[in-house]
């Protein structure tokens, strides 16, 4: 009898410590179960959109030098390049760079400042760029020839790299690219086409 009595409250004992094992383990479960779709969804970084908002084109006044033959340009395109960050947290991105690209080739390049562009919101990042006579020579011809056309067929290589911060602590690096390709009207400015791809580095 006593044996008997005192094995109930063992038992007793043994069950509540099941269910409180059970209780914390369904509880761990969640609670990784919830980690995970945030991971997924509402932490995963999204690549940010680049394409060109403007384009203003300056300089456009090529000097002949005679006896010899030499013709010399001095262009200056500024562009503006808009950046949708499209996640739940700011983007702040360090110092970036933009390429212009003629024909296949580097003609001048730019640096992009650093800077932070909210949640869900778009920033205008201003960029001049310098086109080199010099990396034009070989297609010098072409280069005014598509001027007094009144259309230019230019190409941006933009790299930004940044990051965002979750719940102040969970950071991803980001390094956003873009190539942009657009014919730019001249001489009334204005942007007649444009084909953007973008990735990123996640």
């Amino acid at each position: 009898m006593g044996e008997s009595s005192l094995s109930l409250p063992l038992q007793h004992y043994q069950k509540c410590c099941w269910q409180l094992q059970h209780g914390l383990a369904s509880r761990a479960f969640i609670l990784i179960t919830v980690c995970v779709v945030l991971a997924l969804t509402l932490f995963k970084p999204k690549e940010p959109i680049t394409k060109i908002s403007s384009a203003t084109l300056q300089g456009i006044s090529p000097r002949v030098t005679l006896p010899v033959l030499n013709i010399q340009i001095n262009v200056t395109l500024d562009i503006k390049i808009q950046v949708e960050n499209r996640n739940r947290v700011s983007f702040k991105h360090g110092d970036g760079t933009s390429l212009l690209m003629y024909k296949g080739v580097e003609v001048g390049d730019t640096d992009i400042f650093p800077g932070l562009i909210p949640a869900r919101s778009s920033s205008i990042l201003p960029c001049r760029l310098t086109l080199e006579a010099d990396k034009l020579a070989s297609n010098m011809t072409g280069f005014i020839g598509d001027l007094m056309g009144g259309e230019l067929s230019l190409e941006t290589v933009t790299r930004i790299p940044g990051r965002v911060t979750f719940l102040g602590f969970i950071k991803k690096h980001i390094v956003a690219k873009s190539n942009c390709q657009f014919v730019f009207g001249v001489p009334d400015m204005e942007i007649k086409s444009q084909i953007c791809k973008n990735k990123a580095k996640l």
